[in-house]
């Protein structure tokens, strides 16, 4: 899955998933814009590890949430590579609480970034993506699970695939439009929040008793990414080994 001359834009790309996503494309040839709002140093980070390996790579600092913010990560990235081809959207922001205990800065701090987040993005996109180029909205297995504590995080994630699937079909020029739903995945941030009892109950719920590693994610953007996928658009994309 060669992506030799696409210039893709990561969003939350300084750690963790998005991290993992960045590396894997750029080794397959991508020039990759790694996004991020707070995480400079691990942006640039990440940007190191590209560029040594012999790749081509830039932090911008945007907060997606914000419409001027993305606009400039667009215009930077064509000011710098010449085009888009590709947008993953994988910034956003989870805060596990029951319902009863959710504050109103919880429920506007998740939407903003999380769906807010997605609708900026999509927009530039339909005015600035090139033509046949693609774009990934990573959403959440949690979305069909209803897992307790996750009500507004699912809801969330209900909305990004709701509007990858119409989007899909109204901004044409070649570009398709999927979602990417992980399941349970290990990176450090979800390590440090759960304990050896949950972690070993949700390893059980799947068909391979594991948690997902960053890079079993990684692999399907790849796949989406690339021109082989290009008769895929408009789906929801699970990636969760079974679980649901």
């Amino acid at each position: 899955m060669n992506l030799e001359n696409k210039v893709i834009i990561v969003t939350g790309a300084s750690r963790g998933i998005g991290k993992e996503i960045a590396l894997l494309l750029s080794k397959n040839g991508a020039k990759v814009v790694v996004n991020h709002s707070n995480s400079e140093a691990d942006a640039n980070e990440t940007v190191a590890t590209i560029t040594k390996n012999g790749g081509h790579a830039i932090a911008i600092k945007a907060d997606v949430s914000n419409r001027k913010d993305v606009s400039r990560l667009f215009d930077k990235t064509i000011e710098t590579y010449g085009k888009v081809d590709v947008l993953v959207n994988n910034a956003g922001v989870m805060k596990a609480k029951l319902l009863k205990d959710s504050t109103q800065d919880d429920f506007t701090t998740q939407f903003e970034v999380n769906v807010r987040g997605l609708f900026n993005t999509l927009q530039e996109a339909e005015a600035k993506l090139a033509d046949n180029g693609s774009i990934i909205n990573i959403s959440s297995s949690t979305a069909k699970l209803m897992f307790p504590m996750y009500a507004i995080y699912s809801a969330t994630k209900a909305a990004v695939e709701q509007m990858t699937k119409v989007f899909s079909k109204e901004i044409g020029r070649g570009i398709s439009v999927n979602a990417l739903a992980p399941g349970p995945t290990e990176t450090d941030l979800f390590l440090s929040v759960k304990s050896e009892e949950t972690l070993n109950q949700l390893k059980g719920m799947n068909a391979f008793n594991r948690l997902a590693q960053p890079i079993d994610i990684a692999r399907v953007v790849l796949f989406l990414a690339s021109d082989d996928s290009k008769w895929v658009s408009g789906q929801v994309i699970g990636a969760n080994g079974a679980m649901v």
